[in-house]
C-alpha cells in the first residue's frame, strides 16, 4: 500500500504522542460525526477528536487504531465540561468550527488546523503534518515574528524560552559537574510542566506522563517542534489572550491548589536533629525540643517543624534512600517530643520518609509489603517501592508505616526522591522499576506519592492537609505544596533558584519554597543574609540545611544574620492578611503568589529576560540582591506609578532605576494601586486575635483589594464560609477616597479596627473626613518624611483626603 512505502503521516497538528500507524497524505477525511461537544474525524482507519471545553479550550485526542486510552485523574482532575455553542462549515478542502472565541479552519489533505481568534486575527498554525519515524513522534508549528515562550515547570536556566531546547523528565540531572557538587542547573527538572505560553496569547498543555522533547526555534527560528517520546497524542490548546487568563483555564484542566492551614504561610523549620549523614550518633529528641524552644526564646516568628531523614534508621537493603518506620535508638520517648513541641504552639511536626520501604532492626516492613504484594514489581519480581498508584498497598504502608509515627504526634511528610522511580536515585545507583510502563509511571509517581499522605492525613487531623514535596509534575498543585531541591549554598545557586520559582508560577504551581541560605554547605553570611531576605518573600517560607552542625539556624551565622533573620521573619507574619488574600487568590484562579514580571506584561519585552524580579501577590514587587558585596542594583519597573515600600517614594514605571541596598535591606516596591494590610507582630500565627490591621495604600487612579478571612484551619471554605472585605482606593481631582466595604460572606470576622497609612501627598492635606464628618486635626497625623497620611477608623467607613 502507499501509506506503508512511504511513511507519510498526516494527522492533526499542535503535538503527536501516538503509535507507530500512520495516516495518508494522499486521502482526505472519510468521515465527521458531531457529538456535544466533541468532532470526531476518520482517516484511512485512524481516528481524530476535537472536544471544545469551553469557547476558548479545545482537546485533541489522535489515536491510529480508534482505541483510546482511560482518562486519568493525577495530571487532569477535569474531564466534565459544560455544552459549548459552536457552528461547522464543511466544504471539499477544510471545516471550518467557529465558537464565540475562537475559529478552527481544518484542512482535510494534509490535516493541519489553524486556529484564528474571534477578530480573525491568525494565532496558530501548524508547519508541516505530523511525522513518524519509528518511535519518534513530531509535531511541528509555525513560530510567529516577536513570539516568545514562557512555562515548562521548575527551570533553573532560563525564563524565556525561545530558542532553545529542553526535555522534560522529572529528575535533577546527573553527575556532579561542579566542584561544590552541585548537579546541573540547565539539566535540574524536579517539578517539569508539559504546559506553556506564548506572547500570542495562547498555551498548550500536552497531556502526557511519558519524556517529551522540545525544540521552541532553536533549529529553525521560524518553527518550533515537540516530541514526547511514547504514548497517545493528546493535548489541550487555550487562548487567553492573557497570561493570567491561560493560567487560569490551564488550572481548570489540572486543577487549583487548596487552601493551606494558615499557619503554613509561618515559618517552616526543618532540622537533622543534631546530626546530618555521618553524624547520625548525634541526633535526639532533646535536640528538636531545644530548637523549638530557641525559636520561642530568640523571638523568631514559627509555626511548622519538621525532622529530616535522620531520624529513622537507615535499612538494610536501600540505606538511605528508604523509610524502615523505626527512630533511630538516639530518639527517646518521640512522643514526648511531640507534645513539647505542641505545649510550645507549635502548629505541625512532620517527618522526612523515602517513597521505598525498608526494614530495621524490629520493623520488616519491605518483607511484609513483598509478601502482600503492596510493592511495585522491578524485574519481574517484589521490588522496594510502594505502590503508590495501588489503594490497598497505600491503606496498608499509612496503617503499618505512617500511621506509627502519627500516632505519637506526626502531622505531615515531606515525600522526599519521587524522582527515584524508574530513574537513579540520589543516595544509590538503584533505578528502581524499568521498562515501558515504570516510563510511563515516572513522571506521575510523584503526584501518586504525595497525594496518599496529604489525603490520609488530612483526614485524620481534621484539618486542611499538608505535604512538602520536592518533586512534582502537571497536577502537583493540588498537593499541595513543592521546595526546590537541593542546591548548594554558593552565590552561583541563588539567583538560578529565584529562576525556578519564577518558572514554576509561570507553569500554574503557587505554593513553592526553597532552603534559604541554601541546603548544602555552610552559607558566607552575607549569602545567608541576602538569601533569608528573599525566603521571608517567597509564597513558603523555609529555613533548613544538612551543613553541620549549622543547620541554617540564624544564631549561627553571626548577629547581622540573627538580626536580618528575625526582621524579616517579623515582616512576614505582618503581612499575614496579605499572603493569605493571595493565596486564596490562587486558589480561585490558579493566579501565582509569586510572578515574574511577564505575567501581567507579555506585550512589554523588557520583562522577557527578567528573572530576578517578582511580584509578590498583586502589589509586592521584591527585587534580591544576588551578587556578593552588592550594596546597589539596577531594577526595572513596569507601567504605571510605582512606590518604594522603604521611602514612600512615588516613582513612574517604564523605566530601569538604580537604587541603594544596604545589607539590611532588599529593594521592595508597591505597585501604584496597591493595598496592602498588616496585622500586629505575631510569635505564631494565632497568637492574638486579629482586631487591629493596619491598610497600607498606595494610591493611582481607581483600585480595590479583598481581605479574604476564614476560620484559617478546616475545609468549610470550600462549603462557603469565608468573608471577603472590599477595599477601594480612588484618585479624585483633589483628594483621595477610600472605601472598607463590610465583610460578604457566611463567616464571621472579628470586629476590626483599621488604621490607614494612605501615601503620595506631597503636602499636608487640608482636610480629613470619616463618613462625610471632618476629623480634627488632633485624630489624623502626617509624615512628611515618607508621605503619608495616618487616621483610624472601625466598622465599614469612607475616608477622603483632600
Amino acid at each position: 500500500m502507499l501509506i506503508k512505502k512511504n511513511f507519510l503521516i498526516i494527522f492533526l497538528s499542535v503535538f503527536f504522542l501516538g503509535s507507530t500507524s500512520v495516516l495518508s497524505q494522499e486521502r482526505a477525511i472519510e468521515t465527521i460525526i458531531k457529538k456535544g461537544n466533541e468532532f470526531t474525524f476518520q482517516q484511512n482507519g485512524a481516528t481524530i477528536k476535537i472536544e471544545f471545553c469551553s469557547p476558548k479550550i479545545f482537546r485533541v485526542r489522535y489515536s491510529a487504531n480508534g482505541a483510546f486510552a482511560a482518562q486519568e485523574n493525577y495530571m487532569v482532575n477535569n474531564y466534565n465540561w459544560s455544552t459549548v455553542q459552536f457552528n461547522h462549515v464543511e466544504n471539499q478542502n477544510k471545516i471550518t468550527i467557529n465558537s464565540d472565541s475562537l475559529k478552527l479552519e481544518i484542512q482535510k489533505s494534509p490535516f493541519l488546523i489553524k486556529v484564528y481568534n474571534h477578530k480573525g486575527l491568525l494565532i496558530n498554525e501548524d508547519a508541516l503534518p505530523a511525522q513518524i519515524k519509528g518511535e519518534a513522534k513530531t509535531i511541528t508549528k509555525t513560530m510567529q515574528a516577536n513570539e516568545h515562550f514562557f512555562g515548562f515547570g521548575e527551570r533553573m536556566d532560563f525564563l524565556d524560552r525561545k530558542g532553545k531546547k529542553l526535555r522534560l523528565n522529572v529528575g535533577r540531572g546527573e553527575g556532579l559537574p561542579h566542584e561544590v557538587g552541585a548537579y546541573n542547573v540547565l539539566e535540574a527538572n524536579y517539578c517539569p510542566v508539559t504546559f506553556f505560553m506564548s506572547t500570542k496569547g495562547y498555551g498548550i498543555y500536552l497531556h502526557t506522563s511519558y519524556a517529551s522533547n522540545w525544540d521552541m526555534g532553536a533549529s529553525n527560528p521560524n518553527q518550533y517542534s515537540f516530541a514526547p517520546e511514547n504514548g497517545e497524542l493528546d493535548y489541550y490548546f487555550i487562548y487567553g489572550p492573557s497570561f493570567p487568563s491561560l493560567i487560569q483555564d490551564y488550572t481548570s484542566i489540572t486543577g487549583k491548589a487548596p487552601l493551606m492551614p494558615k499557619f503554613a504561610l509561618g515559618l517552616h523549620v526543618g532540622t537533622y536533629s543534631g546530626g546530618t549523614w555521618g553524624h547520625e550518633e548525634m541526633t535526639s529528641t532533646q535536640y528538636v525540643i531545644a530548637l523549638a524552644q530557641k525559636l520561642r526564646q530568640q523571638n523568631i516568628p514559627a509555626d511548622i517543624i519538621w525532622l529530616d531523614s535522620t531520624w529513622r534508621l537507615f535499612g538494610e537493603n536501600g540505606g538511605k534512600g528508604a523509610t524502615t518506620f523505626e527512630w533511630r535508638e538516639t530518639f527517646k520517648n518521640p512522643k514526648a517530643m511531640f507534645d513539647s513541641i505542641y505545649a510550645m504552639d507549635y502548629k505541625m511536626v512532620g517527618l522526612h520518609l523515602r517513597p521505598r520501604f525498608d526494614n530495621a532492626k524490629k520493623l520488616n516492613l519491605l518483607d511484609q509489603a513483598r509478601k502482600k504484594g503492596f510493592t511495585y514489581p522491578e524485574d519481574g519480581k517484589p521490588g522496594e517501592f510502594v505502590n503508590f498508584f495501588d489503594k490497598k498497598a497505600v491503606d496498608w504502608w499509612w496503617e503499618n508505616g505512617v500511621m506509627r509515627v502519627a500516632k505519637q504526634g506526626a502531622m505531615f511528610l515531606k515525600t522526599d526522591e519521587g524522582s527515584a522511580f524508574g530513574h537513579k536515585a540520589n543516595e544509590s545507583d538503584k533505578v528502581g522499576p524499568t521498562g515501558q510502563e515504570a516510563e510511563r509511571l515516572h513522571n506521575i509517581f510523584p503526584i501518586a506519592y504525595a497525594k496518599a499522605p496529604y489525603e490520609k492525613f488530612q483526614e485524620l487531623n481534621k484539618i486542611r492537609g499538608l505535604n512538602q514535596t520536592r518533586e512534582g509534575y502537571a497536577g502537583i498543585q493540588r498537593y499541595p505544596f513543592i521546595f526546590a531541591g537541593d542546591w548548594p549554598s554558593e552565590w552561583q545557586y541563588f539567583a538560578p533558584v529565584i529562576k525556578a520559582g519564577l518558572n514554576i508560577g509561570l507553569s500554574g504551581v503557587s505554593n513553592w519554597a526553597h532552603c534559604m541560605g541554601g541546603f548544602e554547605h555552610p552559607a558566607d553570611p552575607e549569602l545567608y543574609i541576602r538569601w533569608v531576605q528573599f525566603g521571608m518573600l517567597s509564597p513558603v517560607a523555609l529555613v533548613f540545611g544538612m551543613d553541620h552542625p549549622g543547620y541554617k539556624e540564624p544564631w549561627n551565622y553571626g548577629e547581622d544574620a540573627l538580626r536580618n533573620f528575625r526582621n524579616y521573619d517579623k515582616l512576614r507574619y505582618r503581612l499575614l492578611p496579605y499572603l493569605y488574600a493571595s493565596m486564596y487568590q490562587n486558589h480561585q484562579t490558579g493566579i501565582p503568589m509569586m510572578r515574574a514580571l511577564v505575567l501581567n506584561h507579555q506585550d512589554d519585552v523588557n520583562t522577557y529576560n527578567i528573572d530576578d524580579q517578582y511580584l509578590l501577590g498583586d502589589n509586592l514587587m521584591v527585587c534580591p540582591i544576588t551578587i556578593k558585596a552588592a550594596k546597589t542594583r539596577s531594577l526595572y519597573l513596569p507601567k504605571g506609578n510605582w512606590y518604594n515600600y522603604w521611602t514612600g517614594k512615588k516613582i513612574s514605571g517604564s523605566q530601569y532605576i538604580h537604587v541603594v541596598a544596604p545589607l539590611d535591606t532588599i529593594p521592595l516596591f508597591v505597585r501604584g494601586g496597591g493595598i496592602i494590610p498588616m496585622q500586629q507582630d505575631m510569635k505564631y500565627t494565632d497568637e492574638q486575635a486579629v482586631k487591629n490591621i493596619t491598610l497600607a495604600v498606595y494610591p493611582s487612579g481607581k483600585s480595590e483589594f479583598n481581605l479574604y478571612e476564614d476560620d484559617g484551619k478546616t475545609l468549610d471554605y470550600q462549603k462557603g464560609k469565608f468573608a471577603t472585605t472590599k477595599i477601594t482606593s480612588e484618585e479624585l481631582k483633589d483628594a483621595v477616597k477610600i472605601i472598607v466595604a463590610k465583610p460578604v460572606g457566611d463567616y464571621q470576622p472579628i470586629a476590626q479596627q483599621f488604621q490607614l497609612q494612605v501615601y503620595g501627598f506631597k503636602q499636608k492635606p487640608t482636610s480629613v473626613k470619616v463618613n462625610n464628618q471632618e476629623l480634627p486635626l488632633s485624630s489624623w497625623k502626617y509624615d512628611n518624611s515618607k508621605n503619608y497620611v495616618m487616621l483610624e477608623a472601625s466598622g465599614a467607613f469612607e475616608v477622603v483626603i483632600q
